[in-house]
This record gives structure tokens, C-alpha cells and sequence, in this order.
């Protein structure tokens, strides 16, 4: 059996992306920092949070919306910015942007993402907020930040925790290079999984699609580094919406951030692709939380992987959480409907959770 039926969790929908997709493909997307210290800690410590049942407490009306910013999402989960979705199948960033309307959450629309940002909030129907990682001197930084104001985004997402990009072996091994480029070691790779070069080739290959005007190209290994204090106080001028700053797991940080005018902070350790020996940010998230206050917006990514996930980052005092990767081996798996049923088994996952543990909301705080 395969497909969308045959998900009923995570670790399905991993199992079958690794069987469809090209290796290249799926170490990317699976990949992370050095030996995977970082990834395997995060999870390590997700795992040992324990939730507390309690019994006899009348659950049987429970919601699940939860606020961010102007609205309240439907799901307490959104989507994390990306880069190339569209590598886990031909209209993947579509896909996840046609689930952030009907959920009404947050679409993560990254700087490489493979459909222009234009195309995902429209498709978004207003949904999406735009990541923007600084890079060499910060000019074309500036026009990104303009273009995504022209576009309609209300929300900037800063990337802030890659000042140089991380030494992921799997991806070098392969020889994943952004933008998309073929070689004889990717030729046999692509040749090995027809069914997924066949569609990608019908659709074309992806591409950086907000890289697509004359002179205005991206780099991946270019230098972030002089992303600075100062640098965020001139994209907090430029910017009149909502400013999140992602990346964080320093309470220091996190504090100086909020005084320095963030509207929001989203602790991540970007799924541990960064920093081998990085510290769990599930576990930064609780500190983080103590030092700013409870009225704050503090979102949460990494690691995340069901719905006791979600719950256990609420718990630890997030506002909102987001799903990276476990969406686009959805949609390897199974397509827009295996996109669909994860996020409906999640939902699921959340509910009965809060049933066990004798609640009905995720919006009053944890403690």
C-alpha cells in the first residue's frame, strides 16, 4: 500500500519519500549539521517531556484555533519557510500554500523558495509571510524587503542563526547545489527514480524563483556575517508590519530582541542544519518564555514531528508552532493528499492529546 492512506505518521511519510525520491533530493531535505548531534538531541528532548493525563474533566468540546497576530489560525500548526519544495514534488509550494488558506495559518514563504512570492500569497489568500535571509552587504536584502511589501506581506520573517551556512555532509556527498545543477552522479541518481525525474522533467526543473530578474542572483555560500544590531534597526525602520526574528535560543538574545522592537521571536535551531553541538531549542523555549513575559508572541520550530509535538511546545510556552520538513515528505509521499492527511493526523494527534491531559484549548498558557 502506498500513498496518502498509508500515512499514519511521521516516520510513514519519511519512509516512503526516501523510497521515491532521488537520494540528492531526500538528504537535503533529510540532512542536517555534521554527524546529526544536534537533530537526534532535539528530538531526544522532545521525546523525554512527558504530559500529564488527568481524568475526569469534560472534554468533549475542544478547540483547536489558536491566535497569531491579527487572527486566529484553525490548526495550532503552521509551515515553515522552505527552501525548493519543489523538490519533493512539481507544485509542492503551491500545495502547502493552498493548506495555509484553508487552515487559515502562516505559510513560511522562503528567499529560495521554487514558486515566486508573488504566486504564494496570492495563493496563500493573504496566509503567507515572507522569510528574508541578509546576505553580503544587505542591498539585495533591502529590494527583497520592498518587493514583499508591493506583494502584500503583512509579516517579515528574519532568518537570523546562519551566518554561514552549515556543513551538512549528506548534502556535499551528493553534490546538492542550489541553484539546481546536474552532473553524472545526479544523472544516475535521477535515472534510479524515473517516476520522480519523469514528473520534474514534465514540469521543469525548480528553480529560485525570486531570483529571476537580471543581476539579481542568489548565492547559497555567500557570506551572512554582517548581519549586525545595527543592520536590525534599519530593517525595523524599513519595515512597518509585524517583525519576527527566527533563529533564536539565547535568552540574551531573545530580551534585546524585544527591546529592540521584534513584534515576535520564533526559537528554532533551524532542525538542527546549522550547529552540530547546538543546545535543544525545545528546551531554550521554556527560559525564553520566563524572560519575556507570557503576553509576548514566542513561536516555536524543531524537531517537531506529531501532534503531541505541538502540544509539548505549547507546554513549554510557545504561541504557535511550526512544521518544517515532515511536510514535504507528506507531499513526497503522497502528494497533495499526503500533504492533507499528515496535517489532518496531526490535528487529530493534538485533540486527543488534549483530551488525555483533561483540556480543551491550547490558548491559555501551561504551566
Amino acid at each position: 500500500m502506498g500513498g496518502a492512506n498509508a500515512i499514519h505518521d511521521y516516520a510513514d511519510a519519511r519512509r516512503l519519500a526516501r523510497r521515491r525520491l532521488p537520494w540528492m533530493v531526500f538528504d537535503y531535505i533529510d540532512g542536517a549539521a555534521g554527524n546529526g548531534v544536534a537533530e537526534a538531541r532535539n528530538l531526544a528532548a522532545l521525546r523525554d517531556i512527558e504530559l500529564q493525563p488527568r481524568v475526569l474533566v469534560n472534554v468533549k468540546d475542544r478547540d483547536l484555533s489558536v491566535p497569531v497576530f491579527d487572527h486566529a489560525g484553525l490548526v495550532p500548526f503552521g509551515i515553515s519557510p522552505m527552501g525548493m519544495c519543489n523538490l519533493s514534488a512539481p507544485g509542492a509550494d503551491l500545495m502547502l500554500a493552498r493548506m495555509a488558506a484553508r487552515h487559515q495559518v502562516p505559510l513560511g514563504v522562503s528567499t529560495v523558495a521554487s514558486t515566486s512570492m508573488e504566486k504564494l500569497i496570492a495563493a496563500a489568500e493573504g496566509h503567507a509571510w515572507f522569510q528574508l535571509y541578509f546576505s553580503g552587504d544587505g542591498s539585495g536584502t533591502a529590494r527583497l524587503v520592498e518587493r514583499a511589501k508591493a506583494a502584500g506581506y503583512r509579516t517579515l520573517v528574519m532568518t537570523l542563526d546562519v551566518p554561514e551556512v552549515g556543513r551538512r555532509p549528506r548534502e556535499l556527498r551528493r553534490g546538492f547545489k542550489m541553484p539546481f545543477r546536474i552532473g553524472p552522479m545526479q544523472f544516475i541518481d535521477f535515472a534510479l527514480h524515473p517516476h520522480w525525474s519523469l514528473r520534474t522533467l514534465a514540469a521543469g526543473a525548480p528553480a529560485l524563483a525570486n531570483f529571476t530578474e537580471p543581476g539579481f542572483e542568489f548565492d547559497r555560500t555567500e557570506s551572512r556575517a554582517a548581519a549586525d544590531w545595527d543592520f536590525l534597526k534599519r530593517l525595523r525602520d524599513q519595515w512597518d508590519g509585524n517583525l519576527v526574528a527566527k533563529g533564536v535560543t539565547h535568552v540574551d538574545d531573545a530580551t534585546r530582541l524585544k527591546a529592540e522592537g521584534v513584534d515576535a521571536i520564533q526559537v528554532s535551531s533551524h532542525g538542527g542544519r546549522q550547529l552540530d553541538a547546538a543546545p535543544p531549542p525545545i528546551l531554550s523555549l521554556r527560559a525564553i518564555r520566563e524572560a519575556v513575559g507570557p503576553e509576548f508572541p514566542l513561536f516555536y520550530d524543531t524537531g517537531l514531528r506529531s501532534g503531541e509535538d505541538v502540544v509539548k511546545a505549547y507546554m513549554m510556552g510557545a504561541s504557535f508552532a511550526f512544521f518544517g520538513r515532515a511536510m514535504q515528505f507528506a507531499i513526497a509521499a503522497g502528494g497533495e493528499g499526503g500533504l492533507a492527511r499528515f496535517s489532518e493526523l496531526v490535528t487529530e494527534e493534538v485533540g486527543l492529546t488534549l483530551a488525555q491531559m483533561g483540556r480543551t484549548n491550547l490558548t491559555v498558557a501551561f504551566s
